[in-house]
């Protein structure tokens, strides 16, 4: 099995992965073990002194004020978790409570947070133990930090409150560690804050969703391109010299793509045919344009994310200097802010993605295909009702790109009166990613079967890849109506496990 070695400097986006989602293996480094020793000398010198320091000898937030006496400290810090671990709602999935975990171990090893080694050194057991603790949908502001969530992960440390076995079925943590020969922790100055404090669930939520929006920005490529052969259109407007004078990054990457897939077609070029067009539609013709811009806009959440990954997130920290400073970086607007970005872009590529459906149905503007792409039209319906479900869809992705971000509701009686709400910003864009993959299986559905229509013409070969792969994942062609969400559901899973790019780099080689 993969291992990550986490260190001092932060760790990677494929690390982040491999844990959340591979159950790679986690080891500490020895560089990372001295950071963490060094760090909880200083914090044990400061727990010695009479002059209070927060959260080694004092109260939490609005409650900084209390100097807490020596033997009521670890009592404290258990208290800190026991407390906020107060969500509510629905459970979180395990590769967020996996990558949330992992992200918080990450700071914990930067040697910043004064934390002891063996707290380090569970926190990696319980992860290769495939134990993990039942975290809820509703209980972080986004700063400081994933409290809730956090806390929850906490509590598990401790032997307390509920955990999910590596079978799938939740059981009482303390249960668990035990099965596991894995002795919960007892807490000790400014240990329990240091586990909850930072932004590690946005930040997951963000690297899993950019590896998603990775393939799925491809795969729209590729429906685009099947579009683009379906409505005759013309691959001119994707010509290199083109998209040159109009240096985007992610435009240039989306147009080489279109125009790698539709190399060899047939079916292109024909806007001049028996009904004569002078351009395509916006929808077709500026598929690259606004591809392109979320491809870009990706470029920009990665390095916020690589920054994210790099830094040591917690309050207070302990500087190289032996200083232990007061900050904000637990705040997550930096996170917040790209989540939100990126739902905005995926709403707009789902809707470009919708128009290109509907143009396909619609005999007026389909240039020569059935209505509705039917087979005897008016006794059948076609694929009128997949379109509806795409809209539908859509319409979704367009509240949900609402951003989370611009609002702000304060707490802990109004010490905490500015908050990112980045937490909510990486949900609702977790959700927003399930239903692009649902709008770009229709459109390939609806494109696949249009192309097919297209008797006497002969698609590209890296589409006609395409459909061979889908027709062999169980995805029916024309024919007469049928009960059609089997079809839709299996086009989603062809879409979501990365096929549809497969089956087309198979032929055109690594798409951009």
């Amino acid at each position: 099995m993969h291992t990550v070695v986490v260190g001092t400097s932060g760790v990677t986006a494929s690390d982040v992965l491999a844990v959340a989602r591979g159950g790679a293996r986690v080891e500490l480094s020895g560089e990372a073990v001295s950071a963490l020793a060094a760090a909880r000398g200083i914090v044990d010198a400061l727990a010695a002194k009479p002059e209070p320091v927060y959260g080694v000898s004092t109260g939490f937030g609005a409650l900084a004020t209390r100097h807490i006496s020596p033997e009521l400290r670890a009592q404290l810090q258990r208290n800190i978790v026991r407390s906020h671990a107060a969500g509510m709602g629905p459970r979180v999935e395990r590769e967020v409570v996996r990558a949330l975990m992992f992200l918080r171990l990450k700071t914990v090893c930067s040697g910043r947070t004064g934390v002891r080694p063996e707290v380090a050194q569970t926190m990696a057991d319980v992860l290769n133990a495939g134990i993990t603790p039942v975290v809820h949908e509703y209980g972080s502001l986004g700063c400081s930090g994933d409290l809730a969530p956090l806390s929850h992960c906490a509590l598990t440390l401790m032997g307390e409150g509920d955990a999910e076995g590596p079978d799938g079925v939740v059981r009482p943590a303390g249960e668990l560690l035990a099965e596991h020969g894995i002795a919960p922790v007892e807490l000790r100055e400014k240990e329990g804050l240091a586990l909850l404090n930072g932004t590690d669930g946005m930040l997951g939520m963000l690297v899993m969703a950019l590896a998603d929006l990775g393939m799925l920005y491809k795969s729209a490529d590729i429906t685009a391109a099947l579009s683009l052969e379906a409505l005759l259109g013309t691959d001119r407007v994707l010509a290199p010299e083109l998209h040159a004078i109009r240096p985007h990054p992610g435009q240039g990457a989306s147009a080489a793509n279109m125009l790698a897939v539709l190399e060899g077609s047939e079916l292109t070029g024909h806007h001049q045919d028996d009904a004569p067009r002078v351009q395509d539609a916006y929808s077709v013709r500026c598929a690259p344009q606004v591809a392109g811009a979320g491809r870009d806009t990706m470029a920009h959440a990665r390095l916020v994310a690589e920054r994210e990954l790099a830094s040591a997130v917690d309050n207070p920290v302990v500087l190289p200097d032996g200083r232990v400073e007061s900050n904000g970086n637990f705040h997550g607007a930096p996170v917040a802010y790209v989540l939100d970005f990126l739902a905005i872009a995926v709403a707009d590529l789902a809707s470009i993605a919708e128009r290109r459906t509907d143009r396909l149905l619609d005999k007026n503007r389909s240039h020569g295909l059935p209505p509705f792409l039917a087979d005897d039209a008016g006794v059948d319906s076609g694929l009128m009702i997949a379109q509806y479900t795409q809209a539908a869809l859509v319409s979704e992705l367009k509240r949900l790109a609402v951003p989370a971000s611009a609002d702000s509701i304060p707490s802990s009686a109004m010490q905490e009166d500015h908050v990112s709400m980045g937490w909510s910003a990486a949900r609702k864009l977790r959700t927003a990613v399930d239903n692009l993959t649902r709008v770009l299986a229709v459109e390939l559905y609806a494109a696949s079967r249009a192309v097919e229509l297209r008797e006497g013409l002969r698609p590209a070969p890296a589409t006609l890849a395409a459909i061979t792969a889908v027709r062999k994942a169980g995805v029916e062609g024309p024919g007469p109506d049928r009960f059609l969400a089997p079809d839709l559901a299996a086009a989603d899973v062809f879409v979501r496990e990365g096929r549809l790019v497969e089956a087309v780099e198979a032929v055109t080689g690594p798409l951009r």
